[in-house]
């Protein structure tokens, strides 16, 4: 090989490590950013986990929240029993030979209704809990309320654009 030859070959080496290179860091930051997106999705909105708030109360005060809590949930379960078992009847129902859409939808219609039911017994128990409460413990407490599940996060400024009568963000 002569010179000339040799330096070809030397900088098309370098161009194809550099582009190696350059792909597999767009790979890694893709990927990273897939990752977060998907357990962002998956986190739920609160800020803190709610039992860490709760271990940060008084005993007394701490032992109280957590039975009110507990007594509320089993009060609300067969509430989201019902949901999950309409659910499960109407999804049944749709792959089954039998199809009928009125059906389905009143099951449907039925499921929410009792989630709405138990989501307005816990709520209604959640604020008569922070009623008894001191200022302290009730600002504390107030994650409660906030909703869990999947959210879509938005730009603060995306939203006031879009919904101008609403405050805050």
């Amino acid at each position: 090989m002569n010179a000339r030859t040799l330096k070809i070959a030397l900088a098309a080496s370098v161009a194809l490590n550099l582009f190696a290179v350059a792909a597999g860091a767009t790979l890694l930051v893709g990927r990273a950013g897939v990752e977060r997106r998907i357990e962002s999705q998956h986190r739920s909105p609160r800020t803190h986990p709610f039992m860490t708030v709760v271990e940060g109360l008084d005993p007394e005060v701490r032992d109280q929240v957590r039975e009110a809590l507990r007594a509320s949930a089993r009060a609300a379960r067969p509430d989201f029993e019902e949901t999950r078992s309409k659910r499960r009847q109407a999804t049944a129902l749709v792959r089954s030979a039998d199809f009928d859409p009125a059906e389905v939808s009143a099951l449907l219609e039925q499921s929410r209704a009792a989630e709405l039911r138990g989501r307005a017994r816990i709520e209604a128990d959640a604020v008569a809990l922070l009623a008894t409460l001191e200022p302290d413990d009730r600002a504390a407490l107030s994650e409660i309320l906030t909703r869990r599940g999947r959210t879509v996060v938005r730009d603060k400024g995306e939203r006031k654009a879009r919904d101008p009568g609403r405050s805050g963000g």
